[in-house]
């Protein structure tokens, strides 16, 4: 069974759980996989620490919780602080790299992107977690572009389609400027047997 595991993570208000949803309707609805996913937060709503993990399987996903994750999304340094040890070896980072200085181990995949400047570039902060997850989409491959774009467009509140989809389009479009479409195969992750 092909198994990818996913940990999201970042403070309370920078929309960590609504990536995650996003992230498993576009594999599970959209792209026909299937996927599961449990969140995490802090004493407080706001600010603190909070995580959202998934597992994307092309079966049903039998045991919903993650050991290692292969791909670790980080938005707050607090959230690499707390969760960076469990990224796999081999497994892929990507991180806003305005506020996460990751320790990297040689040969590790790791995309970063100014997410928040990014947003603010677009007139709305609020919509930093857009722009990761239109990086995260083109970096890992685990749905195609369009097959996130639905997932966003059938996620985010009414009226807000439009700026969320120029947000997740900026993110792609980061991630093709920067790293290019000849590493993208390196991005994605190994699916792994259970």
């Amino acid at each position: 069974m092909s198994r990818t595991e996913i940990r999201i993570t970042g403070f309370g208000g920078q929309g960590v759980v609504l990536s995650g949803y996003i992230t498993g309707r576009a594999c599970a609805i959209h792209a026909g996989k299937h996927a599961t996913m449990i969140q995490s937060f802090g004493p407080e709503a706001r600010g603190s620490a909070c995580s959202a993990t998934l597992v994307v399987s092309d079966e049903p996903v039998l045991y919903p919780y993650i050991q290692r994750p292969d791909i670790f999304v980080v938005m707050s340094a607090e959230g690499y602080e707390k969760y960076g040890q469990e990224l796999k070896d081999d497994g892929v980072l990507i991180y806003e790299k305005d506020l996460v200085q990751p320790v990297l181990k040689e040969g590790q995949p790791a995309y970063g992107i100014p997410s928040t400047r990014v947003a603010e570039s677009l007139g709305r902060a609020i919509v930093q977690n857009i722009v990761m997850l239109g990086f995260f989409a083109a970096a890992t491959k685990l749905a195609t572009r369009e097959q996130f774009r639905e997932a966003v467009k059938a996620s985010v509140p009414p009226g807000t389609e439009d700026l969320n989809l120029k947000a997740f389009d900026a993110g792609c479009a980061y991630f093709d400027e920067h790293y290019g479409q000849a590493r993208v195969a390196a991005a994605a992750p190994a699916t792994h047997s259970s």
